[in-house]
């Protein structure tokens, strides 16, 4: 849903919450229901399974049997076996340039989920309290202050000159002054001054914010997504 669209109290509406937070009882409803706010770890696989995960490539499949046949009319024919040791060379290095790339697009996994907060200040029951980030779900407010990472996707309810740094998805190394009136129209992520998103951190001011998105539904989730299929 386009929230950035939409007027603070409607967002609160859409996603069945109160500008007091959710209830105790609601949150482990809805963290039993949604699972928790992180991003999937994917398995690892050992370097030598990813290498031999190369092979199977169909194009890769065609130079090996390319080389066999080479191999085989060199043997008959009495000639140099120049030719398969080319092939064998270029399977070779395209399968390890092929581990290369999946292992980048792992650290590069790894480093989004390092960018995760590790506690939130949220209210329940009408209270704020610090709980772990990955126990954020829908509908939570968090209290946000200079210094505070983004522990997920939100839309902005309050802001005291608050501004975030969002470089991590932007590539914008200005930060982001924060304003609570809703945009009209269709707007890039960089834009949405009414949102703040997991991967970003505060640097000025304070605010609150209700929870839209969280683990792999936010746009750094996405980003994680991506670079997941990536490595298939």
């Amino acid at each position: 849903m386009r929230f950035y669209c939409e007027e603070a109290e409607a967002v609160l509406r859409d996603v069945d919450s109160t500008s007091e937070g959710l209830t105790s009882a609601e949150a482990e409803k809805r963290l039993a229901a949604y699972g928790k706010n992180k991003l999937a770890e994917g398995k690892k696989d050992s370097l030598i399974k990813r290498f031999f995960q190369q092979m199977g490539d169909p194009m890769i499949i065609i130079l090996l049997v390319a080389a066999a046949i080479s191999g085989v009319l060199a043997v008959v024919q009495g000639e140099s076996f120049a030719d398969v040791i080319i092939i064998l060379a270029v399977v070779i290095i395209n399968a390890v340039l092929g581990v290369y790339q999946e292992s980048k697009a792992e650290k590069a996994i790894e480093a989004l989920q390092q960018m995760s907060a590790a506690t939130s200040k949220v209210l329940r029951d009408g209270k704020m309290v610090t709980i772990h980030s990955e126990d954020l779900v829908v509908g939570d407010v968090v209290i946000l202050e200079a210094g505070d990472a983004i522990p997920a996707d939100g839309r902005i309810l309050t802001s005291a000159s608050m501004k975030i740094e969002e470089a991590a998805l932007t590539g914008e190394s200005v930060p982001v002054t924060k304003a609570i009136e809703a945009i009209t129209g269709a707007a890039p992520l960089g834009d949405r001054k009414n949102m703040c998103y997991m991967g970003s951190t505060v640097v000025y001011g304070r605010g609150r914010a209700v929870i839209t998105a969280t683990g792999m539904d936010t746009e750094m989730g996405k980003i994680a997504g991506v670079l997941a299929q990536d490595r298939k």
